[in-house]
């Protein structure tokens, strides 16, 4: 019933003030009674907060709407009963009603005030006759305190419902902003891996190719020298051995760099999760790792190049395992999720391992950025590529546990693809 609570000191105050000033210089100027009663009701009404705070505010809006009608009852008994010219001050309840309340409350208050009017007429029948004119004049009266009420009701209605529609725009503009910044950030960090892809794509290939030749020098000399020196034999195995390794990081190099060719299909993603962390589990056994797995049931199929994802989340479930290595909980959530009106499936991958810190968070899936002492800080970078190849995103979320939360979204077909699959295999299980 009640729509707002009363403020501190108010714009209407100050018209409630003048008012009571005009009825005070008004005869009867040296009644006592009737200055000491506008005195006190234009203390209550600039301090009303702070006198009725203790009270909680649905019972504060009622005592409030009391206390005036009461003071108002005093001042016109004070000023000759029904027939007292001070009867507006009961316009202070009325108004004060249609402020704080609704329609129907402010319909009830405003008939309490007139039901407190009107019983002096009570006692003025013990003394006088009620002729025509006067009950006209009582009903007119009473008419107009309904008549302010609702106008000034609708007026506060609509005011409300104004501020209403201007709170939602406001939390639009905001929810609008972040993703604004959040596109804006996607960009830099994208124009930054286009330019280190082409810077990396550029070394890798030189590298590659003086590798080749090395490689093959070293292998032609391990083949001649083995027999004759073994020890030469067993430097130029190093030689192979670094070359291999050396080949395989300008590999992981090109990886980044070259553009991917999905080999889509639709299918589930669950069981590439599952594959995922079967492969992470047996790299990493760790029994005091506690593995967590909700799946909603009725998951969407999506196109997906599966072994480019199954990549994916075997990179997020190995930085998970390696941040957890005294154990702890790895919780993976798949659910149907929509983005930017596509319908897909969000996934989270939360650990309970110490977290990345803020000063980091911006720059985890910036190329060649770790925290690792081994690593090259292109897993997440490829990552997040495979992902926005997939037109899909990923983020590190803030959560209140203290370990990492990676939360990405991979769409689904548009819905006539989809529809036109459904039937189709609905057709085939018929048969």
């Amino acid at each position: 019933m009640v729509d707002q609570e009363p403020s501190t000191f108010r714009w209407i105050d100050i018209l409630w003030l003048i008012f009571l000033a005009a009825l005070a210089v008004l005869p009867p100027l040296f009644e006592i009674h009737k200055q000491m009663i506008l005195v006190g009701i234009g203390l209550f009404q600039i301090f009303e907060t702070k006198i009725l705070a203790p009270v909680g505010p649905p019972r504060r809006n009622i005592y409030s709407v009391l206390i005036k009608i009461l003071l108002a009852s005093l001042l016109v008994a004070h000023t000759g009963g029904i027939n007292s010219s001070y009867y507006p001050i009961y316009y202070l309840p009325v108004v004060s009603a249609a402020m704080l309340y609704s329609g129907w409350a402010t319909l009830l208050w405003t008939l309490a005030s007139c039901a407190a009017y009107c019983s002096f007429l009570v006692w003025a029948l013990q003394f006088y006759r009620l002729t025509a004119g006067g009950a006209t004049e009582l009903a007119i009266r009473n008419l107009f305190f309904f008549l302010v009420a609702v106008v000034v009701n609708r007026f506060v209605s609509v005011n409300r419902q104004q501020a209403v529609r201007y709170r939602k725009l406001a939390e639009t503009l905001s929810e609008t902003n972040q993703r604004l910044e959040q596109a804006q950030a996607d960009a830099r960090r994208s124009e930054r891996l286009a330019a280190l892809g082409q810077l990396s794509a550029g070394l890798a290939h030189e590298i590659r190719n003086p590798l080749g030749v090395i490689r093959g020098s070293a292998e032609i000399l391990n083949q001649k020298l083995k027999p004759a020196d073994p020890i030469t034999a067993e430097l130029a195995g190093y030689i192979s051995s670094e070359v291999e390794r050396l080949n395989n990081l300008v590999g992981r190099f090109l990886d980044f760099a070259r553009p991917l060719k999905l080999k889509s299909a639709v299918q589930e993603i669950t069981p590439i999760i599952d594959r995922a962390l079967k492969s992470v589990q047996e790299q990493h056994p760790n029994p005091k790792i506690e593995v967590e797995r909700r799946f909603h049931r009725s998951l969407p199929l999506l196109p997906l190049d599966g072994e480019l994802c199954e990549r994916v989340f075997t990179n997020l479930f190995l930085n998970a395992y390696e941040a957890m290595p005294e154990g702890g909980k790895l919780h993976i959530v798949a659910e149907p999720g929509e983005s930017d009106g596509r319908r897909g499936v969000r996934i989270e991958v939360e650990d309970t391992g110490p977290g990345i810190p803020e000063e980091q968070r911006e720059h985890i899936f910036n190329p060649f950025f770790t925290t690792k002492k081994t690593g090259l800080g292109l897993g997440l970078s490829i990552i997040a590529k495979i992902v926005d190849d997939h037109h899909g995103w990923i983020q590190l979320v803030r959560t209140p546990s203290s370990g990492a939360c990676f939360r990405l979204f991979l769409p689904g077909e548009p819905e006539q693809a989809e529809d036109k699959k459904q039937k189709s295999v609905g057709g085939r299980q018929e048969v």
